[in-house]
This record gives structure tokens, C-alpha cells and sequence, in this order.
């Protein structure tokens, strides 16, 4: 009799359950339907880079989850900074959201002095989907095959030479900084509004090297255009396993792994949030969407709002020390 009691009890608590997700669900659904807009995914650089190529991956799908429009915002320049503005400005209802790498959320706070926004106050996390490494890449126009034929290569012009950055003051151009000191080369950083303009002048042989994530170069690395030639992060990427981390080649301190995430205002309603967590998760697990995301060199793993932050606040951390450790001013 207690038994039964007891699986009876059960059978409606699950029942409860279930209706109170639906609820919160259709709560924060009704709120995008309501507003009778579509849903503004910032991003933070231009089209034809790694992160706008990411980002209309997972719209496309969004949209199906969500059940509205899931359009892609490109707001570039300084970084991220001025779509990480935005967001800022943004109304918290879930209509104006920002995917993010580490660079605008982590990196920037460190290393200038106003950004027009504080991350830990402004925004919050609602989820994270991927890590990445960044690496370096010579040009078709060079004839360095390898990390050791880059730094001989380099030597050979005079001991000088410039590396193309997908943005001033960021992990990218504090590499540059750590390459130069370590093997004894004049390197200068060379700031590009984003890597779509620095793949450009690579592939027009106008820069011999440049730095960003594998995403931005790994199509054209698979096409022979350009070539990487080292990798931050513990292990080789799966995705171009014979090219060598940092570490292999004598320059340790680089194996934490950069995120991609997605943020909201501060004050957003959690349900509108987890509603939306609850979408990316559906669609990272789509075999097709995790295909191509892998293929763009990212290892793809949902992380809820607290694991995100847990992640970023982990980077942060690191890149604090590095960046103290460097000299740098923030400007």
C-alpha cells in the first residue's frame, strides 16, 4: 500500500515538474513573441571572420529551437568593445544577446582603462558552447614551412618583422610580445579591425604572419593558402595535427584555452535565459552543427551560465598574471 502511495506520489511530482519547465519555457518563448522582434545576436567583429562564421552556424538553428528569427548583429571595431557597448545599452529581455570570445569579455577589462562597460556588473553569462586555441600563421608569400623556418625567416629580413592582430591589446598581440622575447626577434604587432581585413592582406601577401584563433585560419590552411605553424593550448589540435603547440617549441605558459560563450544584459529574467541555454544545448548535440563547428577548429562542449563563468573568471585570472608579468599599461 505504501508502495503504491509512494509511486503514485512520485508519478504527479514528475508530472509537476515537468509542467513548471514547460511553464518557465513558454514563459520566456511568450516573451520574444510578444516583443514581435527577432532575437539580435551581437557580434563583436566583421563578417568573414571565425566568430561571424560561428555565429550564422548557430542561428540557423536557434531559429528551429526557438521557434523566431535568430539574426546575426555585426557590430565591429576595437575588439568587441563597441558591440559589448551595446549589449550594455541593450533592453534585459532576451532580444539583444552577445556571442563572445575571451578577448571583449576577459582580455580587454585588463588592459583598458574604460571600456564603457564592466562584465561582472553589466552582463551575465547564459551560456558557453566551445573552447579554442589561438596560433600563428605565415603567409603563401613566405617560405616558411614551420615555427622553425618562420623565426629563421625572420632573422634572415633583419631580425624584423610584423604580425598581423585581429585586434590592438588583445592575447593575440601580448603573443607577439612573448614570441619576440623568447627567440630573440624585433617583432611588431600589427592591429587589424577585426580577421577578416588581416586575412585579406595574408592571403594578398601584404603581411608575412598573423595571429587569431584556428577558426580564422583553418579553411585556408586546409586549402594550402596560408600555413600555421604553431598552436597555443596542452595538445595538438585534432583538427591539424601535425602542426606543433608553443609549448613543444620552448614557449610554455600558453596552454589555457580560450571560450566562446553567449552573454545578456544584467538583469535579463533567468527563465529567458535557460530557456535559451536549454535551445543551444539542443543544437550543439545536432551532429551537423558540431561537424562544422569542429571542422572550424573549435572542440565543441555546452557549459551552463556557471560554468561559464567559472571559465571566464579562470582565463581572467591567467591572463592577469601574464599581462602584469609583460609591463603592459592599460591605456
Amino acid at each position: 500500500m505504501f508502495a503504491m502511495r509512494r509511486q503514485v506520489l512520485n508519478q504527479l511530482f514528475r508530472r509537476g515538474a515537468a509542467w513548471a519547465v514547460l511553464g518557465c519555457a513558454l514563459t520566456a518563448s511568450s516573451v520574444w513573441a510578444d516583443a514581435g522582434k527577432p532575437i539580435r545576436l551581437l557580434v563583436g567583429f566583421p563578417p568573414g571572420g571565425g566568430s561571424d562564421a560561428i555565429a550564422r552556424t548557430l542561428s540557423e538553428k536557434l531559429k528551429d529551437e526557438l521557434g523566431v528569427p535568430v539574426v546575426v548583429d555585426n557590430k565591429p571595431g576595437a575588439g568587441g568593445q563597441i558591440a559589448a557597448q551595446a549589449l550594455k545599452a541593450s533592453p534585459a529581455d532576451g532580444t539583444v544577446l552577445f556571442l563572445s570570445h575571451d578577448h571583449t569579455i576577459s582580455i580587454l577589462p585588463l588592459v583598458v582603462k574604460n571600456p564603457g562597460y564592466e562584465p561582472a556588473t553589466d552582463f551575465v553569462p547564459v551560456a558557453g558552447f566551445a573552447t579554442f586555441v589561438n596560433s600563428l600563421a605565415v603567409s603563401g608569400g613566405t617560405p616558411a614551412k614551420s615555427f622553425t623556418d618562420y623565426v629563421a625567416w625572420v632573422k634572415s629580413q633583419g631580425n624584423k618583422g610584423s604580425v598581423g592582430i585581429p585586434a590592438p591589446a588583445s592575447t593575440p598581440e601580448f603573443l607577439v610580445k612573448l614570441i619576440g622575447e623568447k627567440f630573440k626577434l624585433d617583432l611588431v604587432a600589427a592591429p587589424y579591425r577585426g580577421s577578416a581585413p588581416m586575412m585579406a592582406d595574408m592571403l594578398g601577401n601584404q603581411i608575412a604572419a598573423g595571429i587569431a584563433g584556428v577558426p580564422d585560419f583553418i579553411e585556408n590552411h586546409k586549402a594550402g593558402k596560408l600555413r600555421v605553424v604553431a598552436v597555443m593550448g596542452k595538445n595538438r589540435q585534432a583538427s591539424m595535427p601535425d602542426v606543433p603547440t608553443f609549448s613543444e617549441l620552448g614557449l610554455a605558459g600558453l596552454e589555457d584555452m580560450p571560450y566562446y560563450g553567449i552573454f545578456a544584459p544584467a538583469g535579463t529574467p533567468k527563465a529567458t535565459l535557460d530557456t535559451f541555454a536549454q535551445a543551444l544545448s539542443k543544437v550543439l548535440a545536432d551532429r551537423d552543427v558540431h561537424d562544422k563547428l569542429t571542422n572550424m577548429g573549435l572542440t565543441v562542449g555546452f557549459m551552463n551560465a556557471q560554468q561559464l563563468a567559472q571559465r571566464e573568471h579562470a582565463y581572467t585570472q591567467v591572463w592577469t598574471r601574464l599581462i602584469k608579468s609583460s609591463g603592459f599599461v592599460p591605456q
